[in-house]
């Protein structure tokens, strides 16, 4: 199924999922990260693709739009008007409307499709989870506080100080 540009809903297990427009602090939590990753990309000289918002197509029953994506450099063929096929890292920070869709479904779907890392970040309780692709199921490597830094596996020596993350 293809989705509406702009449409204002998701497909999860072939179930349209509205999707409300995101509140402020949830907007700067986007911004800043899509600013620290791109950043570190530029600064390791690494060509992958970011994104926010943007459909991603695994099959015909699930499209998401992940707050920020990345796709490697050497399979940045699947990133056309959409991103179709997986994305090596996807990152969704939670709200009361779809906390239960990213913490069960679409976590489900992720790992089903091989997203290698995936990062919960929770604005509420100002903490973070990430989560590694090992095996085809996904393991908690890391949860990280407020005052702590979550390190990602897939982009080593890439960092998320929660402490400035959640200063808004």
């Amino acid at each position: 199924m293809l989705l509406e540009e702009g449409a204002p809903f998701q497909l999860i297990e072939n179930e349209l999922i509205m999707s409300p427009s995101p509140n402020s602090i949830h907007q700067a939590i986007v911004a800043r990260l899509s600013q620290l990753i791109l950043n570190f990309l530029d600064k390791t000289q690494n060509d992958g693709y970011i994104a926010g918002s943007m459909d991603v197509v695994f099959d015909e029953n699930n499209v998401f739009q992940p707050d920020i994506l990345y796709v490697s450099d050497k399979r940045k063929e699947i990133v056309k008007d959409r991103v179709e096929g997986t994305p090596d890292l996807t990152i969704e920070i939670l709200s009361p409307s779809n906390a239960f869709y990213d913490l069960r479904q679409k976590k489900e779907v992720y790992q089903k499709y091989g997203v290698k890392e995936y990062i919960i970040i929770d604005p509420v309780s100002q903490n973070a989870d990430l989560y590694v692709l090992k095996d085809g199921a996904y393991y908690l490597h890391q949860k990280a506080q407020k005052n702590e830094q979550l390190n990602s596996v897939l982009l080593p020596g890439f960092g998320i100080d929660l402490s400035k993350l959640f200063a808004i």
